[in-house]
């Protein structure tokens, strides 16, 4: 085993680091320049003790950190999945896994390690925070995208309660690429100070799947993002088209990729 799995492995079953609270505590404070935090619905109390997997939509490269700030507010303390580049980056990195995030090497051997570590953490009452679309989504209207199956299979695996969650605005802050006109675009939201809007749903009835049943994983996932998409129709009210900050850099897919386009989700799913 590697140095870092074990470090990892470690982490995952320690509780959350000091440091690590007192920053999610106080995220709203630290992220107050860039805009106003709007933070509604909760995670119950029973709920809130763990384990957990948490799924937000991705919009960008600012929203983790209005994610992170969001579930400090409603008391949570999440662990976030990321991935070995950022992991191993001089200063970010150890502090990062520090603070308890867990490592993910993607289409490597150690991708078994990375689930290992994730049923750790899970065993030990982790809130585990995962993006099921595993990238910022490139829809057009920048719905939610389709996903993969790793959180779906992870909740049905280990029998944990997935809470949805939609946000909205945090693509506002800063742009997708190119590093003029990410560090222009997060300068200027000290001024624009665009809402940056959180919602946390109720958990996502999974019960009647199971994780050894074909085809229930990709239910699993579907309902997942069925959920985030009915969450987002509110908070984006009036943009739903179209999202009405244009970022020029970020790369658009020239067909829909949105699980459900339009935020239109049908009343039964296949």
């Amino acid at each position: 085993m590697s140095d870092w799995f074990d470090r990892q492995k470690a982490a995952a079953a320690a509780p959350p680091w000091w440091f690590w609270q007192g920053t999610l505590r106080y995220g709203s404070g630290l992220l107050r320049p860039f805009g106003n935090l709007r933070v509604t619905g909760g995670v119950a109390p029973a709920l809130r003790r763990g384990p957990l997997l948490l799924a937000p939509n991705h919009i960008g490269n600012f929203d983790t950190f209005v994610i992170a700030a969001a579930m400090g507010r409603v008391g949570l303390a999440p662990r976030f999945l990321v991935t070995g580049g950022i992991m191993t980056a001089p200063i970010v990195g150890p502090l990062l896994e520090r603070s308890g995030n867990l490592r993910v090497e993607r289409g490597k051997t150690d991708a078994a390690r990375s689930m290992e570590l994730v049923a750790i953490a899970l065993r030990h009452g982790a809130h585990l925070c995962i993006y099921q679309e595993g990238r910022v989504s490139l829809d057009p209207g920048l719905w939610p995208e389709r996903g993969k199956t790793g959180l779906a299979r992870i909740a049905l695996e280990h029998q944990v309660p997935v809470i949805p969650i939609a946000q909205w605005g945090a693509h506002e802050v800063t742009k997708y690429e190119d590093g003029l006109a990410m560090l222009a675009s997060t300068v200027s939201s000290t001024w624009r100070r665009p809402t940056l809007r959180v919602h946390f749903g109720e958990p996502v009835d999974l019960s009647d799947l199971r994780a050894d049943r074909r085809g229930d994983a990709i239910r699993a996932r579907n309902r997942i993002a069925a959920a985030q998409t009915r969450l987002l129709v509110p908070l984006r009210a009036g943009e739903l088209e179209q999202p009405r900050f244009v970022d020029e850099t970020r790369p658009v897919s020239e067909l829909p990729t949105a699980a459900f386009p339009g935020g239109v989700v049908p009343d039964v799913l296949p």
